[in-house]
């Protein structure tokens, strides 16, 4: 399993028109999902968000209780080492991805974090105001 991470001060998705989550002062989480990951692995990585002391003054999200915004995003697996079409074989399929990202969202509740979503398997359009900025590229 892989994260970007990013602290903002405002993000948002959208599909169809509507907007289905948005978060101020928090994480957006961009999270993809690999073959050999479980439900194991989504609890840890829930964790290691949560806990990720990237927030002002080195807090993290489960000290000041800033609200996470979590997109699937297969293409965090693309491999383009060979040529300029990316590869996505090391990205799970559909089927195997879901429920994953749907327990890192569970786990992270389960913690008390407050959580946004994207929609998965859906064309997406995410806003954010990045603050740093602070990137964090976390693989589990």
């Amino acid at each position: 399993m892989r994260a970007v991470i990013q602290t903002v001060s405002k993000a948002s998705v959208t599909v169809d028109d509507a907007v289905v989550g948005e978060i101020a002062d928090g994480l957006l989480v961009l999270v993809g999902v690999t073959h050999d990951d479980s439900p194991e692995k989504a609890r840890t990585m829930a964790r290691k968000i949560h806990e990720l002391r990237i927030l002002d003054d080195e807090k993290s999200a489960a000290e000041t209780g800033a609200p996470l915004l979590v997109i699937s995003q297969f293409t965090l697996y693309g491999d383009v080492r060979k040529g300029r079409r990316p590869s996505w074989i090391a990205a799970a399929r559909p089927e195997q991805a879901e429920p994953l990202i749907n327990d890192l969202v569970v786990a992270l509740r389960e913690r008390g974090a407050h959580v946004e979503t994207g929609r998965f398997r859906m064309h997406m359009l995410v806003e954010s105001v990045n603050v740093g900025p602070r990137t964090i590229v976390l693989d589990i």
